[in-house]
């Protein structure tokens, strides 16, 4: 398998928990940095044909390059089940990978947001976002919610990763709450255990609903180094987490 250069492949633990607005500040921050980032949504569930998508969310909000989709499903399904009832032909991984390399040809950076998790069904043979990502070679970035329940699901992210021989990037928080509950004060010591990678951020909610250039601003604020921001994940542990005994 060849490593794809310059991909990476953004996937939620579950289903609108932040993950646009995550692949949106990953692109502010590496199209501030001077790279040409290009997003591709493979498949676009739950929106009309003259409504914006993810990725056209993600331009708006970041001033990437380009973006574009595979597919556009209007119920908001699984992929695999919005294309049959649409009665529109799905997207399958081996179409996600070609597409993500051609714009990998004429961009520094290409993230592929994908639809709800890792293993949510994009076709009739049961392909999935893990898959696309297998072919590619390209690193996974998982998005997981803050609070009670983000254990679970992002430990069996990770575990599925594993097992298919993907990398995980890490994992960004991808809405903070302003008043953040027991639960998930205690996770930012507890999600990198869970998934056996490190915190790379936490992005506050509503975010998106910023102005752009002050999304692009902040983003920066939000992110870990290794994803080009200043974020500090031990600092913001010692200003939000719970002590001992609460």
């Amino acid at each position: 398998m060849e490593r794809a250069v310059g991909i990476v492949v953004v996937s939620g633990t579950g289903t609108e928990i932040g993950k646009t607005v995550v692949t949106a500040a990953v692109a502010a921050v590496a199209t501030a940095a001077g790279r040409s980032v290009a997003v591709l949504k493979p498949a676009q569930t739950g929106v009309g044909p003259d409504e914006r998508g993810d990725a056209d969310e993600v331009v708006r909000l970041s001033g990437a390059a380009a973006s574009a989709e595979l597919g556009r499903f209007p119920e908001p399904l699984a992929p695999g089940t919005a294309a049959r009832r649409a009665g529109l032909a799905p997207v399958g991984p081996g179409e996600v990978a070609e597409a993500a390399r051609k714009l990998a040809a004429g961009h520094d950076l290409v993230l592929v947001e994908g639809a709800g998790g890792l293993l949510v069904r994009f076709d009739e043979e049961g392909g999935t976002l893990a898959d696309a990502a297998a072919l590619l070679g390209a690193p996974v970035l998982v998005v997981a919610p803050a609070g009670l329940g983000t254990l679970n699901s992002t430990a069996l992210t990770a575990e599925a990763l594993r097992a298919r021989g993907i990398a995980q990037l890490g994992v960004v928080i991808g809405s903070w709450p302003a008043a953040p509950d027991l639960a998930a004060r205690c996770n930012l010591a507890d999600l990198p255990e869970a998934a056996g990678a490190p915190l790379l951020g936490a992005v506050p909610e509503g975010s998106g609903a910023l102005p752009p250039a002050e999304f692009r601003t902040a983003a920066g604020g939000w992110l870990a180094p290794s994803l080009g921001g200043t974020w500090d994940a031990e600092s913001f542990a010692r200003t939000h987490a719970e002590p001992y005994g609460g």
